[in-house]
Formats: C-alpha cells, sequence, structure tokens
C-alpha cells in the first residue's frame, strides 16, 4: 500500500530538500537542516526516512538516473572522440554542481548497499563507452572503463579546491586528461571493475 497524500507530499518535500541542502553544503548536512529546509518538523523527518543514510540514498538513486542518461546519450553519439567528451564534461559539470553527487562518486558517505548498485548500474555502460573508442581506434587499446573513472575522480578533487575561487578552471585539466587517453602505452596496467569499487568503498570506511 502506497503512502497517504499528505505523507507522500512530505516525502518528495524532503526529498528535493535534501537535494537541494545536500548540493550546496554536501552530504555532512544533517535530517534536521533537510526537514528545517523542507518546512516540515523533524518527527516527519524521521517518519519518512529512519536515518539520513535513508534520505542519502534516495537522494542518490534519482542522481544516478542522470548520470546513466548521460552515458547512455554519450554511447549513442557516432564519433567516440565526442561521446568521450560528452560524458566527461556532462558528468563532470553534474558532479561540480552538486557536492553531495561528488562526494558519492568518491566513495565516501553513501552506503556500500548503494555503492553496490550504483555500480552495478553504471559501471558497465562506462565500460562501453571505453570499448566503443577503442573498437573505432580514437583512443589506444590499453584504455579501459575504470581509467575514465579514475580520471574524473581526480578532476574534481581539481575543482573542489579551485572552484570557489576560479570557477571552470577544471575544464582545462579535463581537456588535458581527454588529450593523454592518446598517450603511448603507460607503464602501470589499469585496475578492473571490481578493484576500482573495492577503492571506492574502502573511502568509505
Amino acid at each position: 500500500m502506497g503512502l497517504r497524500k499528505d505523507a507522500e507530499e512530505n516525502r518528495q518535500r524532503l526529498l528535493q530538500a535534501g537535494k537541494e541542502i545536500f548540493a550546496e553544503r554536501g552530504l555532512g548536512a544533517t535530517l534536521n537542516d533537510v526537514a528545517k529546509h523542507a518546512g516540515v518538523g523533524v518527527g516527519t523527518a524521521y517518519r519518512r526516512f529512519a536515518n539520513k543514510q535513508e534520505l542519502f540514498d534516495a537522494i542518490l538513486d534519482d542522481q544516478v538516473d542522470e548520470v546513466e542518461t548521460i552515458l547512455r546519450d554519450a554511447i549513442a553519439i557516432p564519433d567516440a572522440d565526442e561521446a568521450l567528451r560528452h560524458y566527461l564534461e556532462e558528468n563532470l559539470k553534474l558532479q561540480v554542481r552538486d557536492k553531495a553527487m561528488a562526494q558519492m562518486f568518491a566513495g565516501k558517505y553513501a552506503s556500500q548497499a548503494f555503492l553496490d548498485a550504483s555500480r552495478d548500474r553504471v559501471a558497465p555502460l562506462v565500460n562501453d563507452l571505453a570499448q566503443k573508442a577503442v573498437d573505432v581506434g580514437a583512443v589506444p587499446p590499453h584504455v579501459v572503463g575504470t581509467d575514465l573513472i579514475f580520471i574524473q575522480v581526480g578532476i574534481l578533487a581539481i575543482a573542489e579546491i579551485t572552484e570557489p575561487e576560479y570557477p571552470g578552471l577544471y575544464t582545462r585539466y579535463a581537456e588535458m586528461a581527454l588529450a593523454g587517453l592518446k598517450a603511448a602505452s603507460p607503464a602501470h596496467g589499469p585496475i578492473d571493475t571490481e578493484q576500482t569499487h573495492r577503492l571506492m568503498r574502502g573511502l568509505k570506511e
């Protein structure tokens, strides 16, 4: 049975308030902060979400939908170089705008169950995008999906320290990273999706 109309309205208000608060402050904001922003009582917030983690995961689930859309749109672009550019630019733009999303993709705060689920949704698409670029010769055969993930994590770290004073500076390094994908084979080989996921989960410990 679904929620009563007023209960569902409160849930949606909390989700929207959570998106706004977490996007602005990151995932360190509290459920009390969200309740105040939503204009509902703290008790109401805890009736809809048992704890802040449940609210995080509900919000982040919606945001992973956005990442999936970016990836599917990128894969549909015929030109592999433009496909890679679209994915990196749009995904970085989304995460720079939304601190909570960036923290989640850096392995922070989101529950392990959520990280597992998001991996299952996102990783196959990232791998498909990288393989498409390899297949048409846009990047060398050594490039894999996890390379795109780590490039993104690195650029987000740059954005975190530069964006307040130098908005958009991170895009310079995104351009350099895209160019670097075409470089000769690096000395160190890649790690696979499971190894990458284990590292990301470890950041949460």
